[in-house]
């Protein structure tokens, strides 16, 4: 199930230039799931282009993970005014197209805040849950989550950058590898 191209199911649609939609490998049994597209994604329609998705390459090459090696998508498809994140009405618009994307997946990782929100109610600090695998249900199937650090919060703290990379080590390490 994808978004009609001229999908209006919440209010980002007047806002968008594109709908971004999933990139990488659609067969992978891992998917990483961001907030929401920013500037350079609604421009190209590709999650993770910009700054934050050059960072986020940067340390899965380093960890020996090409993106052609898992899913990589949005809790929701169209850009937020002002990079402001997703609400909860925007993300529950856009949630049918997010599980599809996760059916038949083994692993979800959420980078950020408002993705492991969406995914799994939680509302606290990122530092208390980072890396820390769970098992989660979606749509009657169980999966593992791994939360972790969003790529933008690497750029400028290299302990989130540092985490980010043990998560793309365990990926690796026991999910692709």
């Amino acid at each position: 199930m994808i978004p009609e191209n001229n999908c209006s199911l919440c209010a980002l649609c007047e806002f968008r230039t594109k709908i971004v939609m999933p990139d990488g490998n659609f067969d992978s049994n891992v998917v990483l799931v961001g907030e929401a597209p920013g500037e350079n994604e609604d421009l190209t329609g590709r999650p993770f282009v910009g700054r934050s998705g050059k960072l986020l390459e940067k340390i899965m090459n380093a960890e020996g993970i090409k993106r052609s090696d898992v899913l990589i998508t949005n809790t929701v498809k169209c850009r937020p005014p002002g990079n402001r994140d997703p609400t909860k009405e925007e993300m529950n618009a856009c949630r049918p197209f997010l599980h599809y994307e996760l059916s038949g997946k083994k692993v979800i990782v959420g980078l950020g805040r408002s993705a492991c929100r969406d995914l799994i109610g939680y509302e606290g600090k990122m530092a208390d849950i980072v890396n820390k695998e769970m098992t989660i249900t979606v749509d009657g199937k169980e999966m593992v989550f791994i939360p972790a650090y969003h790529p933008a919060a690497c750029i400028y703290s290299n302990e989130s950058k540092a985490e980010l990379r043990r998560t793309m080590n365990i990926l690796k390490n026991k999910y692709l590898g």
